[in-house]
């Protein structure tokens, strides 16, 4: 059983799910996922924090029962937030413990009768209230549309704990260790990015907000719903969080592209080996035809040079290549530093359309550098990629103060 006391009084009672392939059925997690659930022990009352995914209910009610004994009920079940990888056991908890009072503000309350049909034996919390457990008590951090209406933290001050719900959490399920301090937290870093890219990365306003609510608490210890318990690396966690929300890229470069025959990614090829003979050494490139746009959207958040290019495609747009500038667009992501390139046999429509998306996304801090070629790159194409990629260079490097 995967428990742990994180600090006095404390517990992780979580699961692992290391079986389903697709996090929202839509993101691949080749690493697994943790849902994290916790129990606050108080002197006279005790606190389950946030459920877990439905199929993994009788695993959680062994660990409750491990740290409360058989048979016993936490007071209360707090609920940060409600979709159904933790909101999913609510129902089977009351029917395991049906004396424990559901905890939530007036959001949460509403979607648990929604999804569950609950509303009896339910608290209406609202922000800034407290519950005393105690010795310990729970106050609550309303933090709308990170990234659901009705999400919120709570703060044990006497412990300096915050239960963050899915804000600080990324892919990758917990491999024995639980807190940063006694695992590898290396291979959680980039799912931490691609967490918060797939996830969250539309609402990065709203997390500027929730982070600006916590400044002033003292945080020894984030408890997320996913993921490690940071403690260790709580500043480096921060950090991430900040800059992502506030969508400032890492210097580097992502090209994204496709390419029928060949001839789109030749130029990718060429722009890729100008943008390394100028010294950029981070350069990631994807093939929309077989890249998962997960991994594609998780690097255009965290660099800030960003390449797309693809062929025309029946007088429009190579479909994969639309179908990643979409996602970008649902996403608000800002501050990009772009250069766009593409092919054509006969209708020249491709960057046309790249261009147009890209200025309807509001993507990019200077003008567009853009490329084309007709039928097969000519040398003069390649001198003109080469161009692009200084381009892109030049302009990282004036964006850098290092």
């Amino acid at each position: 059983m995967n428990i742990k006391e994180i600090i006095e009084g404390i517990y992780f009672v979580g699961v692992n799910d290391r079986t389903t392939h697709r996090f929202e059925a839509l993101w691949p997690i080749p690493l697994g996922v943790s849902y994290n659930s916790y129990i606050v022990k108080g002197k006279t009352k005790t606190a389950l924090i946030d459920g877990v995914e439905i199929s993994e209910c009788d695993k959680l009610r062994d660990n409750i029962e491990s740290i409360l004994g058989a048979g016993i009920a936490p007071d209360y079940l707090v609920i940060n937030h409600m979709e159904p990888d933790h909101s999913g056991s609510i129902k089977v908890l009351r029917s395991f413990f049906p004396e424990m009072t559901i905890v939530g503000n007036a959001k949460t309350l509403e979607m648990v009768k929604g999804f569950y049909g609950i509303d009896d034996n339910t608290r209406k919390v609202a922000d800034g209230e407290t519950i005393d457990l105690g010795d310990v008590s729970l106050t609550f951090k309303i933090t709308p549309m990170v990234h659901w209406p009705e999400t919120m933290m709570t703060y044990v001050e006497e412990k300096a704990t915050i239960f963050s719900g899915d804000a600080f959490g990324c892919f990758g399920a917990l491999n024995g260790g639980i807190v940063d301090s006694e695992t590898d937290i290396e291979p959680f870093i980039p799912e931490m990015y691609r967490y918060y890219s797939n996830i969250v990365g539309k609402y990065g306003i709203f997390v500027q907000k929730a982070i600006a609510k916590l400044s002033s608490l003292k945080i020894d210890y984030i408890c997320p719903t996913h993921g490690p318990v940071w403690h260790d690396e709580i500043r480096r966690i921060g950090s991430i969080y900040d800059r992502l929300s506030r969508y400032e890229g890492e210097n580097g470069v992502t090209i994204v592209y496709g390419s029928m025959y060949g001839n789109t990614e030749e130029m990718a090829e060429v722009i890729a080996t100008r943008l390394a003979e100028r010294g950029i050494k981070t350069i990631k490139m994807h093939n929309v035809s077989k890249s998962d746009p997960s991994y594609i959207i998780s690097d255009i958040f965290r660099y800030k040079g960003l390449v797309i290019g693809a062929p025309t495609y029946s007088n429009t747009l190579f479909p994969p290549v639309e179908s990643i500038l979409n996602a970008i667009k649902t996403r608000e992501l800002k501050n990009r530093v772009i250069g766009t390139f593409g092919s054509y046999t006969w209708a020249p429509q491709a960057v046309k359309r790249i261009n147009q998306m890209l200025e309807d996304a509001k993507l990019y801090t200077s003008d567009v550098i853009s490329v084309e070629t007709k039928q097969a790159p000519t040398a003069a194409t390649i001198t003109d990629c080469r161009a692009l990629a200084d381009a892109i260079a030049n302009q990282l490097s004036a964006d850098d103060p290092s």
